[in-house]
């Protein structure tokens, strides 16, 4: 590329992180990067709809909550024409650039942010320096900015290079709640990929380390369970109620008792919990929020059926009715050894890395692991790697930021492996 290359990446990252939306409601996010990609002339744009299979979508947010995003949208001034595409909760962008033939390459990155105040702190760089969100309430705080950003760079540094084949980027949306990621996998660009590439930055890795490719992601469901029962005076006729506070209360409690697996780790959390009236009123109706993971997609299916089977006892326990339902989830794929090495041998020949870390167990979840699932089911190789970055904080913290360093070189490695994949099949 004839510019500044860095210059470049980190404009690209510090507008996206100026206004973050969650997700579902990515509607800014996704009209910057259609008009990012037809600047590129890239061959191909597949915007909402077009992109993803709308029955496959989780977590999708009621109209109450879509819509006000999509009027703030609006009166930012972006495009109608990609409001009318993502509207309902049908955002993201698939970008596809044809160079003759050869393999076909993906490359999937998240666009949602946190619902999380950003720090406004004069220690805090964003706030120093100008790009502190403007949507008060939300930021991003785990570096999706940084990965939208990545994912352009990589398109413009592959036209720029010899790469020959098909290169198809997934701007997935929704990642935070495991709502976009089988909506995605389902949308029919993900058919003849050869080899899948997804990116993450920092996760405890330090600006010039690279993990090659994860392994061990859990397998994870969030749930709801609504709790019905009848009100009735505490003091006067408590015996005349259907308790649902005592029912969740039960529920919560066996929830934490549910025997471990001799197969693998398993992980269970209730997080939220809402209802009630008052202390002299007998609870008619309690919802809870809460998660469950494993180490493989079966013991999480284990953890959410026992889930749902305490919930149950618990709510004809304490005469009151239950509906479980299961928000989103997403099961467990690993990175492919083989391509995860290419992806290391590439990595030790870009400036700026100074370590290659061949695997890592992730220990979290992803729902990118349902297009990984999908690829290497039709037959292709898969791998998410970790581009390491300085940063003050943790992800998921008011004072998170990135070292914009880290951008070129997520780009490099990306691109290079791209390109190597074009030349040297795995």
């Amino acid at each position: 590329m004839a510019y500044d290359v860095r210059t470049r990446l980190s404009d690209l990252r510090r507008a996206f992180h100026r206004h973050p939306e969650p997700g579902w409601r990515e509607f800014k996010t996704t009209a910057r990067i259609v008009d990012e990609l037809e600047s590129l002339g890239v061959d191909e744009i597949a915007v909402g709809r077009e992109a993803l299979s709308t029955d496959a979508r989780m977590a999708v947010p009621d109209d109450d909550d879509l819509e006000p995003w999509l009027e703030r949208a609006r009166e930012a001034g972006v495009r109608e024409d990609v409001l009318e595409r993502t509207a309902g909760g049908h955002t993201g962008v698939v970008g596809v650039l044809e160079q003759g033939e050869g393999p076909t390459v993906g490359l999937r990155v998240d666009l949602d942010a946190i619902s999380m105040a950003e720090s406004a702190a004069d220690d805090h760089r964003p706030a120093a320096e100008g790009f502190r969100s403007e949507h008060e309430g939300y930021m991003h705080a785990c570096g999706h900015d940084a990965h939208i950003a990545m994912a352009l760079g990589t398109i413009e540094a592959l036209q720029d290079s010899d790469f020959a084949g098909r290169f198809v980027v997934f701007f997935q949306p929704a990642e935070e709640i495991s709502g976009g990621g089988k909506a995605m996998a389902e949308g029919g660009y993900l058919e003849d990929v050869d080899y899948l590439l997804a990116v993450h930055v920092g996760l405890d890795h330090p600006t010039g380390e690279v993990v090659a490719g994860v392994e061990k992601p859990l397998a994870m469901a969030h749930l709801t369970a609504t709790f019905e029962g009848a009100s009735a005076h505490a003091g006067k006729a408590p015996n005349e109620g259907g308790n649902a506070m005592q029912a969740a209360a039960t529920a919560i409690q066996n929830a934490y008792a549910i025997p471990r697996h001799a197969e693998g780790m398993t992980r269970v959390n209730v997080g939220h919990i809402e209802g009630g009236t008052a202390s002299n009123v007998i609870a008619e109706e309690i919802t809870m929020e809460a998660e469950v993971r494993g180490e493989t997609t079966g013991l999480m299916e284990y953890m959410r059926t026992e889930l749902e089977r305490v919930c149950y006892a618990a709510a004809e326990m304490h005469d009151c009715d239950v509906t479980p339902r299961v928000i989103s989830e997403s099961p467990r794929a690993d990175s492919h050894p083989a391509l995860r090495d290419l992806v290391g041998q590439v990595a030790r020949e870009v400036d700026g890395v100074e370590r290659v870390v061949p695997t890592t167990e992730f220990g979290v979840s992803e729902d990118v692991t349902y297009l990984m699932e999908r690829v290497q089911n039709d037959g292709g190789l898969a791998s998410y790697l970790l581009v390491g970055t300085d940063h003050p904080t943790n992800h998921h913290t008011p004072t998170f930021d990135i070292d914009e360093r880290s951008l070129e070189i997520g780009v490099s490695v990306l691109a290079e492996t791209a390109l190597e994949l074009s030349k040297r099949p795995v």
